[in-house]
């Protein structure tokens, strides 16, 4: 948290102020104290236990001098600083630290230790409110110049304790007077930082837990008469089976009215008397603030809100779509919607259908969110007609406070779902989201479908970061973290099919067999094109019966040198010429016996017109895994609660899952669909294996951090421009030779006599280049002169460059020493607002740019990273001999990646470094241009505490 620069630090810090997802699901806000909340601090300390004051104070304190409440709320935000954390505006718990010396007595800056004191109110104890506190703290802390806490707790408060000493922070602790005495280096650590994303990942999964599987459901503004969305919705909670309990609430029904559809009937939900876990709101939205102030003042923990007119509908709607997430919040509730479709758990124990989804989709192993009502129904229809179950469906609408990655948070350790399915239109953490879809992928398959990839403005209703990347970039940073990247929404159900229901492939090898010769040709020529490795096609010929097929696809199966199997099918024609019916069922019972008998690889089936074998595969089983055949053997270590046991699969081996009796095997309408979703899972299944081994980022010697952040630090000076600073040619240098990132010298050469003393200096032979940013980095349009092995060729050269292309104060012509012959290359890194430092890399030329053949990877990147981001550009070859050409130092460029991708984000202040061309020769490379951008760093918001997107 940075303070504005034009702000005098005794002001009110307000960008303190945060949202929090509490261990229990519930929230509070987090503030700054103030002289207005003296009324409030007696009220929560008169509701704290004299047990707990006397763990504050080390002594018996019933009540609060006038003093002390003066002290406790005046603070110069500076040296003493007080924070509290809210629910309903009323304090739950507080925290202070005050600045001290050497010697323990109240100081001022440089002074940069501080004493900290907690006290958190009886009933909210156990919800994580002080560990929250702890963060927060820190963070203002450290913004303040201070790097060390200190605390003294008694022995008996072991909660307390706890709170120190599972943070991560660095610590000492020692035992004087009678006390525990701490203290904390304030510096954030590896281990805090992955204590604080646990807690996150509990805290933000639990609320989305309350919301899913509710004891108890209120629907506020069920109609009186049948029809109308709050009428529908109750509707279908009690044709689902919702095993909770359900209240209706209209504020217009009569007194005599005591139910709805055979449910208790209320005016308001303060009437239910009894707790309501989850309310579906659906009231005009000019009555939907009175419903949340109504659900929040009667312990309501979390809303689906489905009336529309927000944020979707300009200016005035997002001021509204504001005021009911900070209403909601205030309160301690999450909130799905505005503009939602509802959400669906399909639980035994839940069955909850609280959406205008008619007819909710069968058990299965999938979990589907997406941010749009109407591609929400279309995918329900088209899971449900192929025959496949979700877990949970979420449809968030404008997604104000509960988004795609709360969602992922819950479906991570989930272990009802295997796989997860996202319609996204828009990502407002895009740093998050990567994150947390790279832990879960490597567990079970997230599957992506984003839309409005080309339309360059977010959805309506959404509020999302800014980015300069391309989408084509983003799609490849997602792919990165495990993502499986598709199209279409049909793209996206083909994957889910597949992964919910086969194993994953141990590889690309793909046998394909079937009753028709030209469809599996067509099959074949697909897994070509998608880069599979598929074995020449089995043509059982049109007479094969079931039994043929059921024989050929256990051969197959059994076939060590085949990683996946697409059965091909079309209608059998009798004698009589017409197509016979009946035998879609007979062939789907046959591939399900070979299945049975055969070890688990994934099988699709491709078929032409024939429905009844797409009906029979799709009603054979549900999504959910077979149970596993009793060990023969002691059983092997349990694997992590969220791994799924169909999802195993070790190089070059198959799934050592029992016979998959129990998938579901998919069917397709095109070889396409179909191969395009098995080489999804191919992919995914190699990111797997390699995720396993993620890499490292090598630490080289020649690399002096400090003195490039005191360069940084004396070129971003006070009275810098705040835009930032493009380095000079020698400056850059400097700055990345601190990394051991050589760049050769150019010098100016603005006559012929100082072309030729530049030569001279650097030795023949040498380059004559042309700097003109309409020449720059174009070979092609004869700025340069290369092998000028003597002066009078160098002077011929400049003579022919100025009369051929202009001036020589046009040109700006330079002379650099020549290097060895390669492949000119480009490497990038620039920070992006969105998504954070990205390190790119690809061939220098035109012909690249023209096909947009450039590989991206995030920073910090791992020797993996590189090693793999090199070797996907389409031009790789001509690193590596294309034509009987040298290969070249690949391991001299990899090296040169990973010191730039150190450079970054050792150096937030670095927004853009550039080196081109970069020549990669068959022995090292050279670096012949370089340019650097600094300016300063933006906010982290993946690195400081744990808080809500604000509103």
């Amino acid at each position: 948290m940075r303070t504005p620069p034009d702000q005098p630090e005794h002001v009110y810090p307000d960008h303190w102020e945060a949202d929090v997802v509490l261990r229990d699901g519930g929230t509070a806000r987090i503030r700054p104290i103030t002289t207005d909340d003296a009324e409030r601090l007696v009220s929560f300390y008169e509701q704290v236990s004299d047990e707990s004051k006397y763990y504050r104070f080390f002594a018996p304190y019933p009540r609060l001098s006038a003093k002390d409440v003066h002290r406790f709320t005046h603070h110069d935000y500076v040296d003493r600083v007080g924070l509290a954390a809210t629910v309903g505006g009323e304090f739950i718990a507080t925290v202070r630290y005050d600045r001290i010396n050497a010697q323990g007595l109240p100081a001022t800056a440089p002074a940069d230790e501080a004493e900290v004191a907690f006290l958190v109110q009886d009933a909210h104890q156990g919800r994580g409110v002080a560990s929250a506190l702890l963060e927060h703290t820190a963070a203002v802390a450290r913004e303040r110049g201070i790097r060390r806490f200190a605390a003294e707790v008694l022995p008996a408060n072991n909660k307390m304790i706890k709170v120190f000493t599972d943070a991560g922070y660095t610590q000492k602790r020692s035992f004087e007077d009678g006390a525990v005495r701490l203290h904390l280096d304030l510096e954030p650590t590896d281990r805090s930082l992955a204590v604080q994303r646990a807690r996150e990942q509990r805290a933000e999964a639990r609320s989305v837990q309350r919301l899913l599987a509710p004891g108890s459901v209120a629907v506020v503004g069920a109609g009186r008469t049948p029809g109308g969305v709050g009428r529908t919705v109750l509707r279908n909670l009690l044709e689902a089976g919702y095993t909770g309990r359900t209240y209706a609430v209209n504020r217009a029904l009569p007194e005599t009215t005591t139910s709805l559809d055979g449910v208790p009937a209320f005016r308001s939900v303060a009437e239910i008397g009894e707790p309501v876990d989850l309310a579906v709101v659906a009231v005009p939205a000019d009555r939907v603030l009175e419903a949340v102030t109504d659900c929040g003042e009667h312990g309501v923990r979390g809303l689906v809100v489905l009336t529309a007119g927000y944020a979707e509908q300009g200016a005035e709607g997002r001021e509204r779509q504001r005021e009911l997430v900070r209403r909601a919040r205030s309160y301690g509730m999450r909130i799905i919607g505005p503009n939602a479709f509802g959400i669906i758990n399909t639980a035994p124990g839940v069955r909850l259908n609280a959406s205008l989804a008619p007819h909710p989709p069968a058990p299965g192993r999938i979990g589907l969110f997406t941010q749009s009502g109407a591609i929400g129904i279309a995918l329900l229809s088209g899971l449900h007609r192929r025959g496949a179950g979700l877990s949970s469906f979420i449809s968030a609408g404008n997604r104000a406070d509960v988004s795609g990655n709360d969602i992922l948070q819950h479906w991570y350790d989930d272990p009802e779902t295997d796989v997860v399915l996202l319609y996204l239109e828009s990502i407002g953490n895009p740093r998050k989201f990567t994150r947390l879809a790279r832990r879960t992928a490597a567990v079970k398959p997230v599957v992506v479908v984003k839309g409005g990839r080309h339309s360059g403005s977010a959805p309506p209703g959404h509020a999302v970061p800014a980015t300069r990347i391309p989408h084509t970039t983003v799609s490849a940073l997602l792919r990165q973290a495990g993502v499986i990247r598709v199209d279409t929404v049909t793209e996206l159900v083909d994957a889910g099919l597949l992964l919910a229901g086969q194993p994953l492939p141990a590889g690309p090898r793909v046998a394909i067999l079937g009753n028709s010769e030209s469809l599996g040709l067509l099959t074949y020529d697909a897994c070509l094109t998608e880069g599979l490795r598929p074995r020449r096609p089995r043509d059982l010929t049109t007479a094969a019966t079931p039994q043929d097929f059921r024989t050929a696809l256990a051969e197959a199966l059994r076939d060590d040198a085949c990683d996946a199997v697409v059965v091909t099918a079309i209608p059998w024609v009798g004698e009589n010429g017409l197509t016979e019916s009946g035998d879609g069922e007979v062939l789907a019972e046959a591939l399900r016996a070979a299945t049975a008998e055969a070890p688990a690889k994934p099988v699709l089936v491709v078929h032409v017109e024939m429905g009844a074998l797409a009906d029979a595969l799709a009603a054979a089983t549900s999504t959910a895994p077979p149970a596993p055949a009793p060990p023969p053997a002691p059983a092997a270590a349990p694997t992590p609660p969220a791994a799924t046991p169909t999802l195993t699969a070790e190089p070059g081996t198959a799934d050592p899952a029992p016979p998959h009796s129990g998938y579901r095997i998919p069917a397709y309408p095109a070889a396409e669909r179909a191969v395009r979703a098995l080489a999804e899972a191919v992919r995914y299944g190699q990111w797997r294996r390699q995720a396993a081994d993620p890499g490292r980022v090598p630490e080289y010697e020649g690399i002096d951090e400090a003195g490039a952040a005191a360069q940084i630090e004396r070129a971003l000076a006070p009275e810098a421009d705040e835009r930032g600073v493009t380095l000079g040619a020698d400056a850059a240098r400097e700055l990345l030779g601190r990394y051991g990132i050589p760049v050769r010298p150019t010098l100016p050469a603005p006559t012929p006599d100082d072309a030729v003393r530049a030569a001279t200096g650097l030795g023949y032979p040498v380059a004559l280049k042309t700097t003109a940013p309409h020449l720059r980095h174009r070979p092609d349009l004869g700025g340069v002169r290369l092998d000028l092995a003597t002066e009078e060729q160098l002077r011929t050269a400049y003579t022919e460059l100025t009369e051929t292309l202009g001036k020589p104060e046009e040109l700006q012509p330079v002379v650099q020493a020549m290097v060895p012959r390669g492949v000119d290359t480009v490497v990038r890194a620039a920070i992006d607002p969105a998504v954070g430092a990205v390190l790119s890399f690809g061939l220098a030329g035109a012909p690249s740019e023209l096909l947009g053949d450039t590989a991206h990877r995030l920073v910090p990147a791992t020797d993996r990273d590189v090693a793999e981001q090199i070797r996907s550009l389409r031009t790789a070859p001509l690193l590596f001999g294309w034509r009987g050409s040298a290969p070249v130092d690949t391991p001299a460029l990899e090296e040169l990646l990973l010191r730039v991708s150190r450079l970054v984000d050792d150096h937030p202040e670095i927004v853009a470094v550039g080196l081109e061309p970069v020549v990669v020769a068959p022995q090292g490379l050279s670096v012949l241009g370089a340019t650097v951008r600094l300016a300063p760093p933006p906010a982290r918001t993946d690195l400081g505490p744990r808080r809500l997107p604000s509103y």
